[in-house]
């Protein structure tokens, strides 16, 4: 039998020989010469011409930017190599405290007005004591961090010390702590941190940013569009770590600025891109807005909520658009609304160009109470105006005076007749389910219960009561102690604190804080006054809102200057008036004489319309985002008329 064993020799043989032969390139084969390795090419004929054309130089403004640690994040042990930051903040010199955050080319200064010096905006939104917090390492934009860290010595909420793992010691040098990267396309989220953080928005934040949105497009449809959005989703993750911050003292607000700088870089250089994405930049910006205003010192660090509003103006969201257009919408002027209300300020959107269907005889049945909530903000936002222009001095003559009363007393009527018309006309699911006085529960509280089901109801019910007590303090021919707006405010008042004293839904802390601010300035009884101060401390400790600036604020409102006055108050305090909820109906009054100017309480100025977004729009010669905004080439649809 024939083998192949000589030829299977003789091919073993002749591989050997050949790898015993030094390889050559096919260069040194071409040219027959020893191939050497690292030998390289040489290139003789090498021609060098200047450029036909040399630009200028004198007016570049050029600036670098170390993005080492972030391209070495990117490999196994690369940051490592790095010191870490906490080392090299040490040279950096500090910042003083009252220095504006802006971005790296200084746009978004805050306005300021020759006339008046703004307050600050911690006093309405959730902010702390600025002295009890210390500062933190250096911020990426901007070449040097603000200094704030907040610290909340609470852990009652959902995500407490018990419910969340304590976070591990801030360590960057670890590649496995870095930033979401800059992919397209992702799966499920894979990090225990960025999970939690999302869990936190979902749960906390985007609880209350839903309460207007029947959709809830920021709890239940935006996280999924942030997958593939690492903007989108790096603004989600800096709410949910800034919210753990405030609830958990365990977490600090570092991680919650590393997102936040890393969101605010993308938005930036995406809108220099005249092709991005103008309803993914519209939407990331609402989201930092809110960021911004869950930290302290929001005055200084309004970086986007101009922003913001310019760009859902430029994707032309207004009450008519449907779907995160109306969601956007409605969370920015609904942010805006409050904060006027809290400064004696003016709507900077007039309210007559939201487009907001005004007809109560649509939408009447059930399911719709959206759309009757949006209705009764106009009517706030208009009752907002009013008080805002009260006029501070009298006209020059008394017929001039005589007209001006004239036609306040008559746009009074009509904001009266407006608001009183929703009441009588929102479907009954929007109307109290339960109603019980004081001395008919257990609970001990001072206010009745009223009990109202959906979140959206408890919200229109807020600024409902906000909007009647407003009115009463600003009638233009009687004073608040008249008995008829005594009772009217003493009314609303009992009634308002009854739904914050009882509710149990944290997504409408952000409107109760404004509004039952409002309604305690009526309260005369002491027990009223201090169980009120317990309300805002149960808030506080349960959503994270900064609720201590209301007591400094009310109990200056309420005289409490010392213990004499109180006891003197004790023994003269008479219970208050605790009508039941009904509409109020006014007797006929006739238009007297022209009273004397009234008294004018020390507060703001009025009329001024909101400063932060007065130019809040691309058209405006001081628009936001300066030297950052390019016009887009693409442009949302045209909204249509949306049935709510």
């Amino acid at each position: 039998m024939a083998t192949n064993e000589p030829a299977v020799g003789a091919a073993t043989t002749e591989n050997a020989a050949a790898a015993a032969r030094p390889k050559r390139c096919q260069n040194c084969r071409k040219s027959s010469r020893t191939c050497k390795r690292g030998v390289r090419l040489n290139f003789i004929d090498t021609k060098v011409k200047s450029p036909p054309i040399t630009p200028p130089t004198d007016d570049w403004d050029v600036t670098f930017r170390d993005e080492s640690r972030e391209i070495a994040s990117e490999y196994r042990g690369g940051l490592g190599r790095y010191a870490s930051i906490s080392q090299e903040a040490e040279e950096v010199p500090d910042i003083k405290d009252e220095a504006l955050y802006q971005f790296s080319s200084g746009v978004m200064n805050t306005p300021t007005l020759a006339h008046q010096q703004l307050p600050s905006l911690q006093q309405s939104l959730p902010a702390g004591d600025m002295d009890s917090y210390p500062p933190v390492s250096q911020r990426r934009l901007d070449n040097s961090r603000e200094q704030h860290i907040h610290s909340a010595n609470n852990t009652d909420s959902t995500f407490t010390s018990q419910t969340i793992p304590p976070p591990p010691l801030p360590n960057y040098n670890n590649s496995k702590q870095t930033l979401t990267p800059p992919s397209e396309d992702r799966g499920p989220l894979d990090s225990p941190e960025e999970l939690l953080f999302m869990q936190v928005f979902v749960e906390e934040v985007g609880l209350w940013m839903d309460s207007l949105d029947p959709y809830k497009h920021f709890s239940r449809l935006l996280p999924f569009d942030s997958l593939h959005e690492p903007m989108l989703l790096n603004a989600f993750l800096a709410c949910g770590a800034r919210h753990l911050a405030l609830v958990n003292p365990a977490y600090h607000e570092d991680k919650a600025l590393h997102y936040y700088d890393d969101a605010t870089t993308r938005l930036l250089e995406a809108l220099q891109n005249p092709n991005r994405n103008t309803v993914t930049c519209a939407t990331t910006a609402v989201i930092l807005n809110v960021y911004e205003i869950m930290s302290e010192r929001p005055l200084q660090r309004m970086n986007h909520i101009a922003g913001a509003r310019a760009l859902i103006k430029e994707c032309r969201w207004t009450a008519k658009s449907s779907g995160v257009g109306a969601a956007c919408f409605w969370i920015n002027v609904g942010m805006e609304l409050l904060s006027c209300i809290r400064f004696n300020w003016q709507v900077a959107w007039d309210p007559d160009l939201w487009g907001v269907d005004m007809d109560f005889s649509r939408e009447i049945e059930y399911g719709r109470e959206e759309g009757w909530t949006y209705r009764l903000m106009y009517i706030v936002a208009k009752i907002a105006n009013f008080r805002s222009s009260v006029p501070r001095q009298a006209e020059s003559t008394q017929h001039a005076e005589q007209v001006r009363l004239t036609n306040r007393f008559n746009e009074w009527n009509r904001l009266k007749d407006w608001i009183d018309s929703w009441n009588n006309n929102v479907p009954r699911t929007m109307q109290p389910m339960g109603y019980l006085q004081p001395h008919q529960t257990s609970s001990k509280s001072a206010f009745p219960e009223v009990w109202l089901i959906k979140r959206t109801t408890i919200v229109a019910r807020l600024f409902y009561h906000t909007g009647m007590c407003l009115l009463a303090q600003t009638h233009p021919l009687l004073s608040t102690r008249s008995p008829d707006m005594n009772d009217l405010q003493q009314s609303h008042a009992h009634d308002l604190c009854g739904i914050v004293a009882h509710v149990k839904d944290r997504g409408v802390a952000s409107v109760a804080i404004r509004s039952l601010a409002i309604a305690a300035e009526c309260l005369v009884s002491r027990r009223e006054q201090e169980e009120v101060l317990e309300i805002f401390d149960r808030i506080q400790k349960e959503t994270g809102w900064r609720t201590g600036f209301l007591h400094k604020e009310l109990k200056e409102k309420w005289d409490w200057n010392n213990e004499e006055q109180y006891q003197q108050q004790q023994s003269q305090n008479l219970p208050a008036a605790m009508l039941p909820l009904q509409s109020y109906q006014f007797p006929p009054t006739n238009l007297p004489s022209v009273p004397p100017p009234p008294s004018l309480k020390q507060g703001p100025r009025q009329g001024i319309i909101n400063p932060i977004l007065r130019s809040a729009d691309f058209s405006a010669p001081s628009h936001p985002y300066q030297s950052h905004y390019v016009a887009p080439l693409h442009l949302p649809p045209q909204p249509q008329y949306n049935q709510y």
